[in-house]
């Protein structure tokens, strides 16, 4: 399937590394001028050259913290730049601490909502003039299964990544019309370096190894296994594709089917 990504333009933050280098790679892979973001300039920089030499396409990179309260806009606005435009726009971040809900002060819980909630908010609100201006502009916030079925000693993500889907929904509502289009991904248990410093506080708060928490998730899931991150860059290129023209609204769990609910 062709999915009409030819020449169309990308930013995605978060994306040195892990779900958001992976779908930067397949969207290069299928003609997108891409931007990536991270905070680390040096490692930015090697992904930058790594996806350049892997796909022979059009790649740059910003530095800055998506989560920042004044750096978003920047950011947008120097992608744009480098690219001439903006048609296609993936708000990813990094996960917030592990642990129980008396294990988080109001200033941790503050500090997730700026990263895990915020982050999107301030990113599309800062595309909107870029996006209205393409004549395939899509939005895909990338968030977790958990907005559908808790992760134990994940209170923070699960609570406040529940707040970017009701985002993401309401605004494929409120600019449908105007052509914009908004979807999500909730991955599962993917192999990240995000699902690695997970294990290993799941290994020291239970006593036991890294090996055997992977062993009882891996044991939860239909697939018996962990996604790699391009399983779930290939979900994300598609619902940002012109291929999939008319879903909008949609939160795709790309989990192996571990959500045990119908819905």
């Amino acid at each position: 399937m062709d999915l009409v990504l030819k020449g169309k333009k990308a930013f995605l933050t978060g994306s040195s590394r892990g779900l958001g280098f992976a779908s930067a790679r397949v969207l290069a892979e299928e003609g997108c001028t891409v931007v990536i973001n991270g905070r680390d300039e040096r490692q930015l920089k090697e992904a930058a050259d790594l996806l350049q030499s892997e796909t022979g396409a059009e790649i740059y990179y910003v530095a800055g913290d998506a989560a920042s309260s004044e750096g978003e806009i920047n950011l947008i606005d120097k992608a744009a730049e480098l690219m001439g435009g903006l048609d296609l726009l993936v708000t990813n971040t990094g996960g917030p601490p592990s642990g129980k809900f008396e294990a988080h002060s109001e200033e941790v819980w503050q500090r997730a909502t700026d990263l895990v909630f915020l982050s999107h908010v301030r990113l599309i609100r800062a595309a909107l003039p870029y996006l209205k201006k393409s004549d395939a502009a899509s939005v895909l916030t990338i968030t977790s299964y958990s907005v559908k079925q808790p992760i134990p000693n994940l209170i923070l993500s699960n609570s406040i990544r529940a707040a970017t889907v009701g985002l993401t929904k309401s605004l494929a509502l409120e600019l449908g019309p105007e052509g914009i289009r908004f979807n999500s991904i909730l991955p599962g248990w993917t192999k990240t370096e995000r699902v690695q410093e997970i294990m290993e506080f799941r290994a020291e708060q239970s006593d036991s190894t890294i090996e055997e928490e992977i062993n009882k998730i891996t044991a939860e899931c239909p697939l018996g296994r962990m996604a790699s991150p391009d399983e779930i860059g290939r979900a994300a290129a598609f619902l940002l594709s012109p291929a999939a023209s008319y879903i909008t609204g949609v939160m795709l769990t790309v989990d192996g089917g571990i959500v045990k609910g119908i819905l």
